[in-house]
């Protein structure tokens, strides 16, 4: 009897995903759309908004060459965006960004969801 109980619940946890996140995966899922395939903000919904996305292969040519991981990171999340900012961007920290990852700053362990960190290293990684 006991193989009874146990049998849902092993093809439950079949289903969930413990594997890394794969930053390109996500932003193809959730930021191609307007970003583009290649990031440059030439996305297919892109010519709907009425601010047209930017560019994310250059964040760091407008940053003096300097990619600033923190202000990404909180851009995506949505904990950091000034008044100028599109609201057409969806606010992704309100969402499930996965389990929490510590990654270092400066020393200091600071606990990141991992698909948000996924998604900045990706952005990190396609700089031109």
């Amino acid at each position: 009897m006991r193989y009874i109980t146990i049998l849902p619940i092993l093809a439950l946890s079949a289903c969930i995903d413990t594997g890394p996140v794969n930053g390109t995966m996500s932003f193809a899922e959730n930021c191609a759309g307007c970003h583009g395939a290649d990031a440059t903000g030439n996305g297919p919904a892109a010519a709907m908004l009425a601010v047209p996305p930017p560019d994310l292969t250059l964040i760091a040519a407008r940053n003096g060459g300097v990619f600033p991981r923190n202000q990404v990171a909180s851009t995506i999340d949505g904990l950091n965006r000034g008044a100028h900012f599109s609201t057409a961007m969806p606010e992704f920290g309100a969402g499930d960004l996965g389990p929490q990852v510590m990654t270092d700053e400066n020393g200091v362990p600071v606990p990141i969801p991992a698909e948000l960190l996924a998604l900045t290293d990706y952005l990190e990684g396609i700089q031109r």
